[in-house]
Formats: structure tokens, sequence, C-alpha cells
């Protein structure tokens, strides 16, 4: 697969902009493309420069701020390099011209907003956006801004929901929208820390789950995430390895992936991620999947640029991710009205 489209599928994947080295993290994670240079990171911030060079308005990407890209389908604000700084009039004569106001993500500028102007009360998409825009913290094009802040304000919400984290913004209804860290008590905060004692809970009981219970679960999770022909080898001597399986992108792109899960109150070291490498078959990549964390010459080993990447999930990860396919954990729901917006 080329660089460029693999950078376009990571960014379509994620659904939000994504700074370069994340992306070439995940690019490389995937197995979408391989290098073997140095600075990898370096070599997709120039592929993307070079595409926005050439082709402007007409590139699938957007330069959202510095170091940060997104797809242009997105309709998200555009952070336009200024160049070089105005010429001096005379010769050591500093420019005059202040620098532009340095754009925001749409989501980064409305909590913001909230944070300077709403004095810990909730305001209106409407309002948030206007203040926005006059402070140049974002850039639109679109004949509708405001609906735009809103609907990516929501999708935010409702993904983190989905993986059972603290939404950073709260819908107050009728368009009003707040900051989370501003509710120390009533229904939302007490969701929250219902949900984290019940997290933790989950964290725990992992480590009690027998073994082969454990490598059934991490196969199941990786079903939910789109892997097919998943197998659990559990104690087969395999090297290590406790779930093979093919990771599906669209259909089209197929990555086999060797599995080890280690259900470890202490941290994964750079020897573990070097047997599971070693156990990996033809055109495998391997991904460690931990109820702990790693340290950080586990992380550095596993990011060697020189060897055939292996990818990392902590217990934080882990337990987010089975919230998020409610595996282990079962969702109560309860209807709750509010007044309509007066138009």
């Amino acid at each position: 697969m080329r660089l460029i489209d693999a950078i376009e599928q990571v960014l379509a994947q994620a659904g939000a902009p994504l700074a370069s080295p994340e992306i070439t993290r995940r690019i490389l994670d995937s197995g979408l493309w391989q290098t073997s240079g140095k600075t990898p990171a370096q070599t997709v911030t120039a592929r993307l420069v070079v595409d926005l060079n050439e082709k402007r308005q007409a590139s699938h990407f957007q330069r959202i701020a510095l170091g940060v890209y997104g797809l242009r389908a997105w309709g998200l604000p555009e952070n336009t390099p200024t160049g070089d700084q105005p010429a001096s009039k005379r010769p050591g004569e500093r420019p005059t011209q202040k620098p532009a106001p340095k754009t925001k993500s749409i989501t980064e500028a409305t909590e913001k907003i909230l944070q300077d102007f709403g004095s810990k009360s909730p305001m209106h998409y409407r309002a948030i956006t206007e203040k926005a825009l006059a402070l140049k913290l974002i850039r639109t094009q679109g004949q509708t801004p405001e609906a735009t802040l809103y609907a990516q304000v929501m999708t935010e919400v409702n993904r983190q929901k989905r993986r059972g984290q603290a939404p950073r913004f709260v819908r107050h209804g009728q368009g009003y929208i707040g900051l989370t860290r501003w509710m120390a008590t009533g229904l939302a905060f007490e969701i929250e820390q219902h949900n984290t004692g019940v997290k933790k809970k989950l964290r725990a009981q992992l480590l009690q789950t027998p073994a082969v219970d454990f490598e059934a679960l991490i196969g199941k999770l990786l079903v939910a995430l789109g892997f097919d022909e998943v197998n659990v080898t559990g104690r087969s001597g395999d090297g290590g390895i406790d779930v093979r399986g093919t990771l599906v992108v669209g259909d089209v792109i197929k990555t086999r992936m060797a599995v080890q899960a280690k259900r470890w109150k202490q941290n994964v070291q750079s020897p573990t991620v070097q047997q599971v490498r070693g156990s990996l078959g033809t055109h495998e990549q391997g991904l460690i999947i931990t109820t702990s964390d790693f340290s950080p010459g586990a992380r550095s080993e596993a990011e060697r640029p020189d060897a055939i990447p292996v990818a990392l999930m902590n217990g934080a990860q882990l337990v987010a991710l089975l919230v998020e396919h409610s595996l282990g954990v079962h969702r109560t729901s309860y209807d709750l009205i509010e007044l309509g917006e007066a138009e």
C-alpha cells in the first residue's frame, strides 16, 4: 500500500484529527506500511506536506494545526501556514505585523470558550461558535459552523460514553453545553462515579479470571474489534502466543496477528516483547494485551524501527474496549426527557 493511502485509511478509521507521530504509530502497528528509516514520523509529515502543497484544495487532507492532520471531507477549520514573516522596511527593523492567532480543533475551541467565558455555567452552542469565530480560534468555509460545532461535540460525547469514559462536555438540553469537570454533584457526576467504580472492579475481576477464560474473553474482544478467523491457541506450546486471528479492514486490508494475553499485576518488560516477536509466523504481526501496563523499555522495544512492530494494549485500554463492546458488563438505560429547543 502507498504511504499516502495508508495515512488516509488511518485517519478514516480514527474519525478525528491526529498528530503525525500518532498517524505513524498506527500505520506501523497495523502493518499498512513498513520502513527501515530512522525517522518514519518525519517521512509521514513530509508526504502530507507534499500532497497539500501540490494539490491544495484538491487534497484529501487538511492541516488542522501544527503537525495535526485530518480529512478534508470532515469539513474542519484549516490552519494554513502563513509562510515567512513579512520583510522589514529597513535592515534590522522588526516586522510590526502581529502573528495570526493559532487555530484549534472545534472541540478544543469549545472547551476554551467555555472555560474562559462560561463562568462555570452552560453556554448555547451558537454563542460558543460566535465567540470562537470572533477570536479566530476556528476557521471554516461552511455555511453552518454552529451546526458543525454542535455535531462534533455530540460525536465526542457519544464516543466517550460508549467507552465508559467521562465525556469532556455535558449536554444540558435546548442546545446548551457545559464542561463535565464543573459538575461535582448531580446525575451526570453520579453516573461517572458509578462507571469508574465498575471499571475498577472489572479490572480486578480480570486478574482473578482463570487463564483459559481470560484467553477466551480476549478472543471475543478481537472478534468485536473486527478480527476474523480468531483461534484461541491456549496452552499449546505455541511460543507463548495465546490467540491468532486476522484483522480485516474494509474487507480489503487483512493483517495476520499473533496475540499474547498477560493476566499480570506487574508491568510487562522488554524480554516479553522480544519473545512475542520471535514467535511470529510468516507475514504476522504481534500484539500484547495485559491487565497491567508496559515498562518504558518494553514500549521502546515494541517501536524499534528495524524490527517487526508489536502493538501494545494496557489494562486501561483493555477495560475501555471491553466496556465499549459490552463484554463483562451490561448497560442499564433510563429515559431522560428534556424540553425541545425553540427554533
